[in-house]
């Protein structure tokens, strides 16, 4: 009885936390909620080379995983670099946000924002587990996580009470600090050291990592899933949309060289057309980032609630129930 009292304490305290779907789009939303600026998230479909370089330079990968109580990872913790922020996680549902602060938290080129900075400041000397507290009692990570759940029409049951055959799935990181590529697992006693990396080659030392772990499931498994912190892309397009523009007027201003068919010319003309495009097709994406995480908020319930009472009352609800479970019976 003392240890339920203490839970419902801990809960009260810390909250609920929802399960965060892993999209870029609302992993990006979640970073702009803490005030970080000029980074981004994007999906890696592939670990090939071409791909990597093509989202380059990233800060970090999170990936995705069915987690199992059965698999023993006997692997060493490592928690010799006293600048590896580690957090254990402390709190269910809460590995999203823990895997996105693991890579933020330990990537100094990151421009963290006011909030994010003084908890980094505050939680410095913490160990694992008040790391972990922390971030569940640090009610401004919490709001903007929880801003993504979705309204349930009824209330439920803590989590524990479902059942034992549901999948669970797993966040964790994979960032390059102090020369070193370290796995980042809320779930574990502290940091793995991977091995010695640079901020060049450590892309291709954790793809082997990452498909090892892969290879431990069976080949019908194909829910994985695997997102990289990079830089903003509407940040990297204007500055260089800036540097072609200064080339531009750098030409005009050479009146030699400003022909129409200079080869200089008809370049940089065609650079900043195709930077135009790139432009574009990112603005679209955002824009479709934006209405998916609107629906993603937007309780539904109570149009759903008034639709079903109105069929009831056009004496149509029975009749397409019937309809429903005909098609379940011959499926």
């Amino acid at each position: 009885r003392a240890r339920a009292r203490e839970r419902e304490r801990e809960r009260g305290v810390m909250g609920d936390w929802t399960t965060i779907e892993s999209d870029p789009g609302v992993f990006t939303e979640l970073i702009e909620s803490f005030g970080t600026k000029g980074v981004q998230v994007e999906e890696i479909y592939s670990l090939d080379k071409e791909t990597l370089e093509s989202v380059a330079p990233v800060y970090g990968l999170i990936f995705l995983f069915k987690w199992s109580q059965d698999h023993k990872d006997r692997r060493e913790v490592d928690h010799s670099n006293q600048n590896v922020f580690f957090a254990s996680q402390v709190v269910n549902n809460a590995c999203a946000t823990q895997a996105l602060l693991s890579i933020l938290l330990n990537r100094p080129e990151v421009e963290l924002g006011e909030e994010l900075t003084s908890f980094k400041q505050f939680t410095k000397e913490f160990p694992p587990d008040m790391k972990g507290l922390a971030i569940s009692n640090c009610e401004s990570i919490r709001n903007a996580h929880n801003s993504f759940s979705r309204p349930e029409p009824f209330a439920m049951e803590d989590s524990k009470s479902s059942k034992a055959s549901q999948d669970v799935y797993h966040f964790i990181s994979y960032v390059p600090i102090d020369g070193q590529l370290w796995e980042l697992d809320g779930l574990k006693a502290g940091p793995i050291n991977l091995g010695a990396c640079t901020l060049d080659d450590w892309m291709d030392k954790v793809c082997p990592v990452i498909m090892k772990r892969i290879e431990q499931y069976s080949q019908n498994e194909i829910r994985f899933n695997l997102l990289a912190l990079i830089k903003n892309k509407m940040d990297v397009y204007k500055s260089q949309m800036a540097d072609l523009e200064a080339q531009k007027a750098a030409l005009a201003g050479d009146g030699d060289a400003m022909q129409v068919d200079d080869p200089k010319a008809v370049q940089v003309d065609q650079e900043i057309e195709s930077l135009k495009q790139q432009i574009a097709v990112e603005e679209e994406k955002r824009a479709r980032w934006r209405d998916e995480n609107i629906r993603r908020k937007h309780n539904y319930i109570p149009f759903l609630f008034n639709f079903l009472k109105i069929l009831a009352e056009k004496k149509q609800l029975k009749s397409l129930i019937e309809k429903a479970q005909q098609l379940q019976r011959s499926s």
